[in-house]
Order: C-alpha cells, then structure tokens, then sequence
C-alpha cells in the first residue's frame, strides 16, 4: 500500500469513527428525550397539550371527510402485518445474499423492539383517548404509540441498510428522507385518527429511532471487525 493510500484509508477510518460517534450520541439524546416525554405524561404534565390536538385532529376530520380515509391507509403502514411482510422479505433477501448477520440482526432488532414496546406500555399504563374522539375503534394501552415505534424501527433500519448500497451522497439522502416520511406519516396519522395522544407518537418516534440507531451500530461494528482484525 502506498503512503497516499494509507493516508486515504486513515481518513475513511477516522470520518467512520466520527459518523458512528454521531449516530451514537443522536440515539444517547433521543432516548433521553423518551424518559424525559414518559415523566412528563406519567405525572399528568402534558394533559392540555394532548388535549388540545386531540381536539383539534376531531375537528380537522369533521372539516374534511375524505381525510379519515387516507389516514388510515397511512397508519396501515404502521400495522403489525404490512411491518412484518417488510421485515420478512427484507430477511430474507439478505439471507439470499449471504448476509446472514446482518439478517439475524433486522430480525432480532424487530422482534425484541416489539417485546419492549409492549413491556414500555405496561410499565406506563396509559389509557387510550375517549373513544368519541376517534375514528375508528383502537384497543391496548398507549405510551408509546406501537404503530409508530415499529415503523420507525422497520422503516429507518431497512432505510438505513438501502442507502448504505448507494455510493452518492444525494442517494443516500433521498432513501433516508423516504423512510423516515414513511414513520412520520405513520406517526401523524394516529394522532389525526383520534387513536393515540400526540405524546404517545412522540415517544415512539423518539423511542423507535433509538432503537434503529443502536442496532445499526451494532451492525456496522460487527461488519467491520474482520477487516479490523485482518489489519
């Protein structure tokens, strides 16, 4: 190897470092957003606030009726079955190519995201909104929103996977930019649906970005120690 090759290679290693350093300290920050968010509506702080949009989501509907139907198709999305299909195809297609750590990855991410969001809701033990303020009938518990910690966990982490394929800048922007639309939308259609308090959508986001970014760094991580070692 060259010296301008070894110096090239140091600053691709030292650029990954800072990347990985900042993706790490984003999930560090948006978790803590999440416990700060669950203090908050254990303790009954953000009732007005919640109040005030879930309010204002009934009235947005009552003003437009074709909204409600859109909605809906938005937060299938977010529905265990359309999540798991992306998640099963996308498995599968890395277990294809032979990239079956990164596939136990994904799958682990996705099934032990779902246990913990169920073990969240239980520990928080918040009621859903009063059923005359939704539109259409939502059981389970609500903090956090599982339709949109999922999505942002499914979504940002095959989003993440996508780009990390593409060579150009702008690429990788642009898929990122989509997955994450795909988990806003989500996230907003609850709340315009009456189902969730915009509380419950903001802790999932907070929450299922986190949990993305963990375990994509446990991935790039475990990519990188051949090369680590073989050096």
């Amino acid at each position: 190897m060259t010296p301008l090759q070894r110096l090239r290679a140091r600053l691709d290693g030292d650029a990954s470092l800072v990347n990985a350093l900042l993706v790490g300290l984003v999930a560090v920050l948006l978790l803590l957003a999440f416990v700060v968010g669950g203090a908050e509506v254990m303790e009954g702080d953000t009732r007005s606030f919640d109040q005030y949009l879930l309010q204002g989501a009934q009235s947005v509907r009552a003003g437009h009726p074709w909204l409600a139907s859109i909605m809906r198709d938005f937060s299938g999305l977010g529905s265990t079955a359309t999540l798991t299909l992306f998640t099963v195809v996308t498995v599968g297609y890395l277990a294809l190519v032979s990239a079956r750590v990164t596939a136990l990855l994904v799958a682990t991410s996705v099934i032990t995201g779902a246990f913990f969001v169920q073990f969240l809701k239980a520990g928080f033990g918040r009621l859903r909104p009063d059923a005359s303020f939704a539109e259409m009938v939502a059981t389970g518990l609500s903090f956090p929103s599982g339709h949109t910690s999922m999505s942002a966990i499914v979504f940002l982490t095959l989003g993440a996977l996508i780009a990390r394929t593409r060579s150009r800048a702008p690429e990788r922007l642009y898929i990122l930019a989509a997955a994450a639309l795909m988990a806003l939308l989500v996230g907003i259609s609850r709340v315009l649906l009456g189902v969730h308090w915009a509380t419950d959508v903001l802790g999932g986001w907070a929450f299922g970005a986190a949990w993305a970014m963990a375990w994509l760094l446990l991935a790039r991580y475990l990519a990188q120690r051949p090369a680590d070692m073989s050096a």
